[in-house]
Parts: structure tokens; C-alpha cells; sequence
């Protein structure tokens, strides 16, 4: 698999778990807030680390280290995804997949095989603005895909979690209102607020206005209107 960037050590990826975190490029949505442009936008011109290293480097921090989150750009595009997902597990150490859930029949198949101990899904929109907030024409977009991963997580009770990048200008109480209702249940759901970076994909593309995010306050607003459907909301950093 190709591996453009590996972060050592995480306390935030993956929850409750001591992990490092792989990065993978390239990307099937145009999500203008995304915060890995190059990643997603130049993954040819990204530096590669071999996976013979990141074996070594896992290796070496046997006992220190309980997983491995790999995250993107998109990992499901990665070809050789679920024979690097075996050869992590093989040695030991847990695995949770980041994803924009936009290839349901991968997932299925890492779940169906047992392969990964978390899948954390991104949700980006309501479904009447999810196109428009993926950057794809509405044409060259297939909802029913992403509807059809939310309903296999809720339904197959591989550890799961749902989350969404909450931005100002994308996203109204409407939206989150709208997005909860769609996942309903007692699936955990983070409310993640947008943060500016330079890595930021409308400042490559110079498609769009800045973004901006939330105050505290207002994203506890959001999230008491997410509740109604969602009881395990919560807001990316206070889950204590």
C-alpha cells in the first residue's frame, strides 16, 4: 500500500487506544474544507514511505503501541488495503479505518472478514447538500453509496463511529438536525469543528470564499438539536 505520511504516536485517533497513524493519498470527493489538499488533490508529488520501514518502525514499538489508524485522502481506493490491514493484524496491533464511506462494498468486506476493530465514517451533510459540500456535480454523485454504509454500520455491530466537520457557511442547526435524523440511534456521532489550516483544499482549487467555524457556544447549540436523535453526540474534544 501507498503510505505518504505516518504520525507516531496519537492519543486522539484512535479512542481509548494508544496508536500511530498511517495516511494514505488520493481521494474520490472534492471536499473544499478538507485540511489534506495535497494528499487528496497532488498524491504523486506527496513523499512515500515503504512499507518495509513502516513494518519496522510497528516492530520497534511493539508494546508501546495498540493500533494503527489508517486515514487519507481515502484508504478504501488503496487496492492492497485489506492485505495491509491483514499484515498489521497479523502482528498483533488493532486496526480502525477512516472513511467517507463512498465504497460500501469494501466495507462490507472488511467487516464480513472480521479485518478491522473500528470504522470511523464521515458524514459530511444533509443529504439535499452533500454533493455541493463533496465539491462533485450532483450528476456524478450516488447517495444511495453512503446511505448504504451508514446502514451497515448501524446494522452489523462492528465498532463503529459517525462524524461530521461542522463549517459555517455549509452547515446550518437544519443541516446537523437533518444529518442526525438520518443516523439515528445509539451510534456515537462527533461534531468535529472546522479549523483553518494553509493545507486547506479551496485555497489550491481558489473555488470558494474562507471558511469559518463555530464558537463554542453555537456548536453546543448544534449539538443539543443533534440529541434529539443522536444521544451519544458529542463535540470532538470534550468527551470528558
Amino acid at each position: 500500500m501507498v503510505i505518504h505520511g505516518l504520525s507516531k504516536l496519537t492519543l486522539l485517533d484512535y479512542p481509548e487506544h494508544i496508536a500511530c497513524t498511517v495516511f494514505t493519498g488520493a481521494c474520490n470527493f472534492r471536499c473544499p474544507y478538507c485540511h489534506n489538499a495535497r494528499l487528496v488533490l497532488e498524491p504523486h508529488k506527496c513523499p512515500t514511505i515503504p512499507e518495509d520501514e513502516f513494518f519496522d518502525f510497528l516492530e520497534s514499538r511493539r508494546g508501546k503501541l495498540e493500533g494503527v489508524c489508517i486515514t487519507g485522502g481515502e484508504p478504501t481506493l488503496q487496492k492492497d488495503l485489506p492485505e495491509f490491514i491483514e499484515k498489521v493484524r497479523s502482528k498483533g496491533f488493532l486496526v480502525k479505518l477512516d472513511s467517507n464511506g463512498y465504497r460500501p462494498d469494501i466495507l462490507w468486506d472488511l467487516i464480513r472478514n472480521d479485518s478491522v476493530n473500528m470504522i470511523a465514517m464521515d458524514v459530511k451533510n444533509s443529504k439535499e447538500k452533500y454533493a455541493m459540500t463533496i465539491g462533485l456535480p450532483p450528476e456524478a454523485f450516488d447517495l444511495e453509496a453512503i446511505d448504504r454504509s451508514i446502514s451497515m454500520l448501524k446494522s452489523t455491530g462492528v465498532n463503529h463511529e459517525f462524524r461530521t466537520t461542522v463549517v459555517r457557511e455549509l452547515h446550518d442547526i437544519t443541516d446537523m438536525e437533518k444529518i442526525a435524523e438520518w443516523i439515528a440511534g445509539d451510534s456515537p456521532y462527533f461534531l468535529q469543528a472546522y479549523r483553518e489550516t494553509e493545507d486547506v483544499i479551496y485555497r489550491f482549487e481558489d473555488s470558494h470564499e474562507p471558511f469559518s467555524c463555530y464558537t463554542e457556544i453555537e456548536m453546543q447549540r448544534l449539538l443539543g438539536a443533534v440529541r434529539r436523535f443522536v444521544p451519544n453526540a458529542r463535540i470532538r474534544g470534550d468527551e470528558n
